[in-house]
């Protein structure tokens, strides 16, 4: 296959490394021009997807033995695709628009495993993750949601570690004087290891990726929704609202004065004499009785026989009283 192969897809995936590795190396604040990198690179590893597909160089019917040792980098393009579009940046930033982002990086990870298994590079527990992954992509994680704390801080360490020690292999496979230069005279034997410790590599970090990929959206789906009215006002908005507000109490006060133009500079009774008069009867405030009037006995009726006859035995009884107890007749032993 490698002498099928045209010159041109190597020339174009040796580009599209070089534009990777800019953008990987830099960041969107140290470099103004991070962003015509990404797409750039984006753009040049699609076009080798494409070369790909028009030369059918992998076909199912092969085994991993099958595909010579300078085709097996290619394998690598769909990773390093899914990676590159994560770090897209909307024209107009809002969840919706990461959403899509991340749904394109998941579909480029997803052919990258497919091709990989397809070829039998996964080891058992990669395809046990693998099978995991196909039956509920949106809920996959690395380690069983079924698991305690104990069990899960355990799978996270053993992770870490196996990263770890992939990346030291492979840093290590590079770093030997027998592994050559890109442009080939090393070993192919050894440059066969390196290749194949990459795709190990990229493996364990797609189902990181897709994980981390993952607990983002779970954060994006807590975002509010900005096709939905909210009440936070821009700060023109509540300028507008205020200089409202002050010209309708202006408007209440100066409605208020025309009122009191014509009203008397005092404040007028709500009440007559009378009415006051009994409201403070009520509330206690009117004393009745006393003063001459209480000197003032009523006439006797006539016509009311009873009562007169009662007033008649009380001023007979009074004069018996004053007949039988004449003044000074009290008691006398005290006499000095």
């Amino acid at each position: 296959m490698a002498e099928e192969e045209p010159q041109s897809l190597k020339a174009l995936f040796q580009s599209a490394e070089a534009a990777r590795e800019s953008v990987t190396s830099s960041t969107p604040v140290a470099n103004p021009d991070h962003a015509d990198l990404l797409n750039r690179a984006i753009r040049l590893y699609e076009s080798c997807l494409e070369h790909i597909s028009r030369l059918s160089l992998f076909s199912p019917n092969e085994q991993a033995e099958d595909i010579s040792t300078t085709d097996l980098p290619y394998l690598l393009i769909s990773y390093y695709l899914a990676d590159l579009l994560s770090r897209q940046t909307p024209p107009v930033p809002s969840p919706t628009a990461r959403k899509a982002i991340l749904t394109s990086s998941r579909h480029a990870y997803e052919r990258f495993l497919h091709l990989i298994d397809t070829y039998n590079f996964l080891t058992a527990s990669q395809s046990r993750l693998l099978e995991r992954y196909t039956e509920d992509p949106r809920r996959f994680t690395t380690v069983p949601t079924n698991a305690d704390g104990a069990a899960r801080r355990k799978a996270k360490i053993a992770n870490f570690k196996q990263e770890k020690e992939l990346r030291q292999k492979l840093e290590y496979l590079i770093s030997r004087p027998e592994y050559g230069t890109e442009d080939g005279g090393g070993d192919e034997e050894l440059l066969r290891r390196v290749h194949l410790a990459h795709l190990s590599y990229a493996i364990h970090q797609t189902f990181q990726a897709l994980e981390s990929l993952n607990r983002e959206l779970d954060v994006l789906d807590l975002a509010p929704d900005p096709s939905q009215p909210t009440n936070i006002l821009t700060p023109q908005q509540a300028e507008d609202e205020r200089h409202r507000l002050r010209q309708k109490d202006d408007y209440s006060d100066k409605q208020e004065l025309a009122k009191g133009v014509f009203r008397p500079g005092h404040n007028l009774p709500t009440m007559s004499i009378d009415e006051y008069l009994e409201e403070e009867r009520k509330r206690g405030g009117i004393i009745e009785g006393g003063g001459e009037a209480s000197w003032a006995r009523p006439e006797p009726n006539e016509d009311d026989i009873e009562k007169a006859d009662q007033e008649t035995y009380k001023a007979r009884a009074w004069d018996e009283y004053v007949e039988s107890n004449p003044k000074g007749s009290g008691n006398t032993l005290n006499r000095g």
